[in-house]
């Protein structure tokens, strides 16, 4: 029986020497390989022109470069774009990419599924199955190079210029894959996405906050979504371990933040339910102190949810209470709704996950 060829996506630069050095291959190959599969985006060893042939043959027959199958691809009228992939072991993940006239944003998912629960959230009906590899969150990206043709590495210009660590599952519960792949990424020599345009978005998972800043550096976004823990409690779930008080102790130590850098706080807007005038005012009232601002999200709808969006008028109030207060608290615009990829919206259900164990 042929043994699996080993997938190189998801190797950082130490684990490229490593391995090639386990084979007897000079060093210099690693930074050959890292520049074809990183800068250029090749997946077949034939075209590595800059490698000898017997070398290119030997890499064929020992590794593969594979993405993840694309199952299932739609686009927006808005042209935001939402992939279903499949990984090697059947189970799936969705990323979606939302242009603009002149960039764009990618919005990776970190694990299958996801264990939060929160309570205005589609992904959050779907059990945890597992994390995804490094590997398999750096190949989310490289998919949608590959859609949008961004292959070299472009240094100015870029359509994909934006990623945002905001789709299915918690990034902080699945910190090392995490840090792994935000660094191949941000790699100079590699796809080259600036740290300044990369977001890490977390439910407060307060005892990893402090090492997201220190040892990944990238922008914190934080799903707040609630005054009180009352209300948070019913929303986002994991307020029970964490509570407002200490996530916002968390986010006033966050590394880096300052008014250039802020942390940018989420805030779905529910009807009835954390959209009145006494809500924005007790926002105002917790942040003090906190370079910051919130990204108001009107409610994306899904089959079976519980909430309703909040009403314009109401929307607009409670930002305009904000603003005076001294932040900036712009209203997002929904994209992606008729394909199920606005915030809140992604879940992936096939029966091959459903019948999944959950990893212990």
């Amino acid at each position: 029986m042929t043994a699996a060829l080993k997938n190189l996506i998801g190797l950082d630069r130490g684990e490229f020497r490593a391995e090639l050095e386990a084979i007897g291959e000079q060093p210099f190959r690693a930074k050959q390989l890292w520049h074809w599969i990183y800068y250029r985006g090749e997946t077949d060893f034939a075209k590595m022109t800059t490698l000898a042939k017997e070398a290119r043959q030997r890499f064929a027959g020992l590794y593969t470069i594979a993405r993840p199958t694309v199952s299932r691809e739609q686009v927006s009228s808005d042209r935001s774009r939402k992939w279903l992939l499949r990984f090697a072991d059947g189970n799936e993940a969705e990323s979606v990419f939302i242009p603009e006239e002149d960039r764009g944003a990618l919005c990776m998912s970190s694990q299958v599924g996801c264990t939060l629960s929160c309570a205005f959230c589609h992904t959050g009906t779907q059990r945890l199955v597992r994390n995804l590899t490094a590997g398999e969150i750096v190949a989310q990206m490289m998919v949608a190079r590959d859609a949008v043709g961004e292959w070299p590495s472009p240094k100015d210009g870029r359509l994909l210029s934006n990623i945002v660590m905001m789709g299915m599952g918690e990034p902080l519960y699945n910190f090392d894959n995490v840090k792994k792949a935000i660094h191949i990424i941000m790699d100079q020599e590699g796809i080259s996405i600036s740290r300044r345009k990369i977001t890490l978005s977390t439910s407060g998972v307060v005892p990893m906050m402090a090492r997201c800043g220190e040892e990944i550096g990238v922008n914190l976004a934080v799903s707040l979504h609630a005054a009180t823990d009352e209300l948070r409690d019913k929303l986002v779930p994991i307020n029970r371990k964490y509570p407002i008080a200490d996530l916002l102790k968390a986010c006033r130590a966050y590394p880096g933040a300052n008014n250039a850098r802020r942390i940018t706080f989420e805030y779905v807007m529910l009807k009835g339910v954390n959209d009145s005038p006494a809500d924005a005012k007790e926002l105002l009232r917790l942040i003090k102190g906190i370079p910051a601002k919130f990204n108001l999200i009107p409610f994306n709808p899904w089959p079976g949810a519980p909430f309703e969006c909040s009403d314009r008028a109401a929307i607009k109030k409670f930002s305009e209470i904000l603003n005076a207060g001294g932040l900036s608290a712009p209203v997002r615009v929904p994209r992606g709704r008729d394909i199920m990829a606005a915030c809140g919206q992604l879940k992936s259900a096939s029966e091959r996950q459903r019948r999944s164990k959950v990893p212990a």
